[in-house]
């Protein structure tokens, strides 16, 4: 009987030969839904500021892209945009890693900072991308981070931190370690001068991220179904010799367990920021 099932998807046979009365689809149209499954027409996903129009699946977005979508436009001046990570432990290998995630990314490091305005509300913004090295935090990361904290400190603005983050760089050993403690003493000076401190929480944000400043927000915010944790699942089960329930460590359990103030639609996210902006002034 299933003959005469009705099939998911339709295949669309598509001729690429010159003349012919079909369209050419070029590469790379559809995209795949990680959570779903179903197909998505590329142009429309990005569109739908890149979520599953079937089942609000947010994609993972790069931190120049995030910027277009928060900031108003045309007021994003990034800062330290040309601090470059070097080899302090001397690990094998690492020079050409972070030279093939620069050219695969385009990004120099792991975070994007700078100061602009949303809805008219001026701010200090610092983006992380998972898309460089999996948005690991090296002493690049630390020190941008720090500067751009001391920099809303001095300036009297809110700090916007997105975190989204494997947690440290290994290849840094304890020196990448030190930047959970040094960016923790940042935020509290910043705490001390009476500046507000805004974390987005996205998917993922994990490890020594998760540990140190994407928990110390004065108001934290979270994507729809992000994945936040310090270890990974398998981890803890194996450590605590409990079945962990299905949603452990999503964002929607995090709301209900208390450590997210409020879970924030893609869609909505630059409102929702401008008006708690507008609230602190």
């Amino acid at each position: 009987m299933n003959i005469f099932k009705k099939r998911q998807y339709g295949v669309l046979s598509v001729s690429q030969k010159q003349g012919d009365d079909f369209p050419v689809v070029p590469d790379g149209a559809w995209v795949k839904c990680n959570n779903c499954g179903k197909l998505l027409y590329k142009k429309e996903l990005e569109e739908n500021f890149k979520k599953c129009i079937n089942c609000n699946y947010h994609f993972r977005l790069g931190a120049y892209e995030r910027i277009s979508q928060i900031c108003d436009k045309d007021t994003f001046i990034e800062i330290n945009k040309n601090m470059e990570s070097k080899n302090p432990m001397d690990f094998p290998g690492y020079e050409e890693t972070i030279k093939k995630n620069k050219e695969r990314s385009g990004l120099e490091e792991a975070v994007v900072t700078g100061e602009c305005k949303i809805r008219g509300n001026d701010a200090i913004i610092a983006v992380m991308d998972s898309n460089f090295m999996m948005g690991s935090m090296g002493t690049i990361v630390g020190e941008k981070l720090t500067l751009a904290i001391e920099t809303a400190t001095k300036k009297n603005l809110p700090i916007i931190i997105f975190t989204a983050s494997g947690g440290a760089r290994m290849q840094e050993g304890i020196l990448s370690l030190m930047q959970m403690a040094k960016v923790s003493s940042a935020l509290s000076k910043h705490d001390e001068n009476g500046g507000l401190y805004i974390t987005v929480l996205t998917d993922p944000t994990t490890g020594g991220v998760t540990a140190s400043f994407a928990s110390l927000g004065d108001i934290i915010l979270a994507e729809p179904k992000a994945l936040i944790g310090f270890a990974g699942r398998r981890v803890i089960e194996g450590t605590i010799k409990e079945k962990l329930p299905d949603d452990f460590q999503s964002a929607e359990f995090l709301l209900e367990k208390g450590f997210v103030d409020k879970i924030v639609n893609r869609e909505e996210l630059r409102k929702t920021l401008g008006l708690l902006l507008k609230l602190h002034k």
